[in-house]
């Protein structure tokens, strides 16, 4: 089996800031924050991308995400919140075990929204794009 820092978090093999924990996920304080609070959902499998987790995991994993939302909202009163996830080498997924942030964003924090990751826009129409996607 591979080695994966995520898996020994989970495991608690190695030790991490732990906000809330169920029989699905962890939830740990990233540790290389780039905004206060700026925390990480790991699912207790082993999944590389969202597309190994099995689909009666999605709902609860993605109910974890909405806890902690909630906590961090409660108690750092961010005016935002960007939550997201790097999916693959390519888009900045430096673990391969799967890992949703969850980042507090504030009026003056200096940051952009998803939509600043990556300026590559499509050639197609969008009636094209959709028809490649969906060929059946």
């Amino acid at each position: 089996m591979v080695e994966c820092i995520f898996c020994k978090i989970t495991h608690k093999e190695i030790p991490s800031e732990i906000l809330y924990e169920d029989e699905i996920a962890l939830a740990v304080l990233d540790a290389h924050p780039i905004a206060p609070g700026h925390t990480i959902i790991l699912p207790k499998i082993h999944a590389e991308t969202i597309l190994e987790v099995p689909n009666e995991s999605l709902g609860p994993l993605f109910g974890v995400v909405k806890k902690v939302t909630g906590r961090l909202h409660e108690t750092l009163h961010p005016d935002g919140f960007t939550i997201g996830i790097n999916h693959g080498k390519w888009a900045g997924q430096a673990i391969d075990h799967l890992h949703i942030h969850v980042i507090p964003r504030w009026k003056t924090d200096g940051g952009s929204s998803i939509h600043g990751v990556v300026a590559n826009p499509p050639q197609e129409t969008l009636t094209e794009m959709k028809n490649k996607i969906i060929k059946e």
